[in-house]
């Protein structure tokens, strides 16, 4: 019989927060016991404190309505003795973020963080589950450093690294790749807006997004890194440069991505075949959350289109489409993942689920 996780929700009035509690109310390992926030909303019902504010298309699960909110910051202790593990969408400045985080962790609390504050601690496993799961071996290293026995930190990476890392690191596997261009046409969910919250965004483009384009050039590269040392060692290749772009659609980041080979250059054949053929190495465990077939391409023209297959698998799995030869780099293709799915609330619930199929929780 599959053990039941109590979890909690930590900055769960926001919309990555709402997302994960939408995730969790029907989740068959894992229990919502906890919701927490800032000072000003702890102490209300988690149904009044997001009445005017839910995001969600569905509506409040009745499993999280009469839950009371505490606070993220000064109940650690009472947080603690009623969940398994937090999931992390705080909505605060950078260097609180990373010491709220840590706090849980001494506490004793695995925290999976869909928040950036830990992304480059050596310690600390950025992980997309089907591509680099073995980094979470790392978690032994960074428990010594912190003095606790349960207590860690598990992060996912940005979400617009999502759309194009997950086409582009099996390839690289076979045929290393020297470099990559991508430019990324990112919704407005990944800003926490809707069409009424961000209405400049109405028949406009935004050629601008806070940060984006650092970490879109140098996350993936925790991600093609190895664990060495009791630390993630970063790969020093392939060299990535990276545009991020606002646009007008809710849900769903299209990447169009330019990659150029350092030595074999394979055939379109190939390519499709391995993305086709590609086979999650945590399949065995049968993840609730994980797709069924995590990377797909399409052989039409004109996908993949973001409204139309933004949804797949239930929002986890990656869309490919339209390759073809470049006349500056070897190839250019189109790539699709749903940003608060798969590249937030979704990616780290899979990756709390990982993290229980390998005893870490």
């Amino acid at each position: 019989m599959q053990k039941k996780y109590k979890v909690g929700v930590i900055g769960a009035t926001g919309m990555v927060g709402q997302r994960f509690v939408t995730l969790l109310a029907n989740h068959p390992w894992f229990i919502l016991t906890v919701v927490a926030a800032s000072e000003r909303s702890a102490g209300k019902s988690y149904a009044d404190a997001v009445s005017v504010r839910w995001l969600m298309t569905v509506p409040v699960p009745d499993s999280a309505k009469d839950l009371v909110l505490l606070d993220a910051t000064k109940d650690i202790e009472k947080i603690a003795r009623g969940v398994d593990f937090v999931f992390s969408a705080v909505d605060m400045k950078k260097d609180e973020i990373y010491a709220l985080e840590e706090a849980y962790a001494k506490a004793e609390i695995p925290v999976i963080s869909n928040n950036s504050a830990h992304r480059w601690t050596p310690d600390v496993p950025m992980v997309v589950p089907e591509l680099n799961y073995k980094h979470i071996e790392v978690i032994e290293a960074q428990r010594k450093r912190l003095g606790t026995k349960r207590g860690f930190i598990a992060v996912k990476s940005n979400c617009s690294i999502q759309s194009y890392t997950p086409a582009v690191y099996p390839v690289s596997e076979r045929f290393p790749i020297e470099s990559i261009l991508v430019c990324t046409y990112q919704a407005i969910s990944g800003a926490s807006k809707n069409f009424e919250t961000m209405p400049e965004i109405l028949d406009n483009v935004i050629p601008y997004i806070g940060g984006e384009e650092e970490k879109s050039e140098k996350e993936p590269l925790k991600i093609w890194g190895e664990v060495r040392g009791g630390e993630i060692v970063p790969a020093s290749n392939p060299s990535i440069t990276a545009q991020c772009i606002r646009v007008p659609v809710s849900d769903g980041h299209l990447a169009a991505v330019f990659v150029r080979f350092k030595a074999q250059k394979p055939s379109k054949e190939q390519l499709i075949g391995i993305w086709d053929g590609f086979v999650s190495p945590i399949a065995k465990y049968n993840l609730p959350s994980a797709p069924k077939k995590f990377l797909n391409y399409f052989t039409e023209d004109n996908r993949p289109q973001t409204k139309l297959d933004r949804e797949l698998e239930g929002g986890m799995a990656i869309s490919i489409g339209r390759l073809r030869e470049d006349t500056q780099y070897d190839y250019k293709f189109v790539c699709l993942s749903h940003n608060t799915l798969r590249g937030a609330a979704g990616g780290a619930v899979e990756l709390a689920e990982l993290l229980c199929a390998e005893n870490y929780i």
